[in-house]
């Protein structure tokens, strides 16, 4: 296990805020693995990064226990771990909709890969991360999942017709708070995030570009001693739960 460099693993990072979170990350110095269902694609964006840093390949599908159990032991037998950015996540366009009439297949495959994937990556790296003098855990959320935003007068998305993504993302902001009250006595910190709206596969091709979500996600993954845990943020600060 290295002790002179510091250590991260990005989920879902061959593409998007991952991919380009992996890269800033691996600009400052830390030994980045970039986790990724598919191998073809991970090994791709490896390459593409490697004049970036240390950037190294894992496969992990956060559905499948097996698959993260295995980059679990991979990772704590060739680096250890200190940051670790839970950034996979999914929506689906066809079959969402209001609480009312949302396809509840679609909810539970959302919720499989955005909290219940989340979550079973973090339980299995969490032994690592509390071995470190620094560790941290981000996950990437989203403004909808506010509920302080959802249910504003002002609310700025408006009735949207989808519920199974922001659903997923309050969930995946209660795993934040719980975890952080769960390592309170700890050096380490919990904190969810919103990079903000980004061209992706997720997102119009006229959002910001995805490095600029990115530098939210690794504020987060670099805090200092005395930064946030169990907070909501965003670009501008402190996002209501």
């Amino acid at each position: 296990m290295s002790t002179s460099q510091q250590t991260a693993l990005v989920t879902g990072a061959n593409k998007g805020i991952g991919f380009e979170a992996a890269r800033q990350l691996a600009r400052q110095g830390f030994t980045v693995w970039l986790g990724a269902r598919d191998e073809a694609r991970g090994e791709a964006a490896v390459k593409e990064l490697g004049v970036d840093g240390d950037v190294r390949f894992v496969g992990l599908d956060v559905t499948d226990e097996a698959s993260v159990r295995a980059a679990a032991q991979r990772i704590e037998e060739e680096t250890g771990l200190d940051v670790l950015v839970n950034n996979a996540g999914v929506a689906f366009a066809d079959g969402d909709g209001r609480p009312g009439e949302v396809d509840l297949d679609v909810l539970q495959r959302t919720f499989d890969v955005n909290v219940h994937g989340a979550l079973r990556v973090t339980q299995a790296f969490l032994p690592l991360i509390r071995r470190s003098a620094a560790g941290r855990i981000v996950n990437v959320s989203s403004t909808l999942g506010s509920l302080g935003v959802v249910t504003s007068p002002q609310n700025p998305f408006g009735q949207l017709a989808s519920f199974a993504y922001p659903a997923s993302k309050t969930a995946l902001n209660a795993i934040t708070g719980w975890l952080a009250v769960e390592l309170r006595d700890t050096s380490v910190k919990v904190n969810s995030v919103c990079p903000g709206s980004n061209a992706t596969d997720m997102n119009s091709a006229g959002a910001q570009p995805a490095s600029e979500g990115a530098k939210v996600v690794v504020h987060a993954a670099t805090l200092p001693a005395d930064g946030p845990t169990g907070s909501f943020l965003d670009v501008n600060g402190v996002v209501p739960w």
